[in-house]
């Protein structure tokens, strides 16, 4: 039996280097000159913390780094913004989520679409991925092309096809 992994992982790595290379392109913009931005990555808990001295500062900042998201092949749609606020200093403030894994109403989805498609294969949920099991890897790389098609708000990976 073949079989392959539906995922959402993201390389923790590349997003801290996407991140730093945000601070160093704001850092020399013309219109960050002698502005207070700071951009942090902060892994334990995945998300990414953004300040910055005014709300069009911090939208242009975001931008930079979903520019530099999509240069590292990192899925822009795995950022979940939060809400801006202020801080003591005067400056607007935001954080940013990491979504990872497959949540559950997104796995049901993704194998509702599946067993749409009258394939013989068998997709089974195991707590943040999807396993798709089936005899043809013909079949297997068919489920491939349809799941990346389609769009269920997350990035999904395929792998450990065997």
């Amino acid at each position: 039996m073949a079989s392959f992994d539906i995922v959402n992982e993201i390389n923790a790595q590349e997003v801290d280097n996407a991140v730093n290379n945000t601070l160093k392109e704001a850092s020399t913009r013309y219109d960050f000159k002698g502005l207070h931005a700071e951009a942090e990555f902060i892994k334990k808990e995945n998300r990414i913390r953004m300040v910055a001295q005014e709300s069009m500062k911090l939208k242009a900042m975001k931008e930079i780094l979903v520019k530099h998201f999509v240069k590292r092949k990192l899925e822009p749609k795995a950022l979940e913004y939060g809400t801006e606020e202020a801080t003591s200093q005067g400056h607007v403030k935001t954080d940013i989520s990491i979504r990872e894994g497959i949540d559950r109403e997104t796995a049901k989805k993704i194998v509702k679409e599946i067993k749409n498609l009258k394939l013989k294969v068998q997709p089974a949920i195991m707590e943040d991925r999807v396993r798709v099991t089936g005899k043809k890897i013909d079949e297997l790389q068919e489920v491939i092309q349809t799941m990346k098609s389609k769009d269920f708000g997350i990035p999904l990976q395929f792998i450990n096809l065997k």
